[in-house]
């Protein structure tokens, strides 16, 4: 399959090469310069929750004459699943299966979950998927709940203005 690259009004170039405007280019083509780019592995930095976190090895395709860096699908949702973890990692917190495990503890539901911590209906979906890290705060409300005899009772107990239709 090939892809039509578009005419770019403002194109920044590291090394002041062409850039390449509607040609018909291979999918693994460089979209600055043309060239064929190699699949590679290596040390690159994301942003989580405003801090720059290295992923010592990540996949990435990089082209060798002009340096440019492009992600298949799958690798930028790889290095921003690794970079999560790191971060994580890093600053101890719980990991996406600790939490999985502390809601299936106490039989809830992602959604129920959410309501419990007063959060948005798809934040623990994406804390359990790695999509999303947990702030510090949230975490020891996790922890709180896992480690604490009746924390769990005591939200169910404090839950303001959220309806009579939770389930227990």
């Amino acid at each position: 399959m090939r892809t039509k690259v578009p005419a770019m009004k403002k194109i920044s170039r590291r090394n002041g090469g062409a850039p390449v405007h509607g040609r018909v280019l291979p999918n693994d083509a460089c979209p600055s310069c043309g060239t064929m780019m190699k699949a590679a592995r290596g040390r690159l930095k994301l942003r989580v929750n405003g801090e720059e976190i290295a992923v010592p090895s990540a996949s990435h395709l990089k082209c060798q004459k002009c340096g440019e860096i492009v992600f298949r699908f799958q690798d930028a949702k790889r290095l921003h699943e690794d970079a999560i973890e790191l971060y994580r990692k890093k600053h101890g917190l719980l990991s996406a299966d600790e939490i999985r495990a502390i809601r299936e503890r106490f039989g809830l539901t992602q959604a129920d979950l959410a309501r419990l911590l007063h959060l948005g209906a798809n934040t623990v979906s994406r804390w359990e998927s790695g999509r999303n890290v947990q702030t510090a705060a949230m975490d020891l409300l996790l922890r709180l709940v896992r480690d604490v005899p009746g924390g769990i009772d005591y939200l169910r107990e404090h839950m303001v203005g959220r309806g009579a239709g939770y389930a227990t």
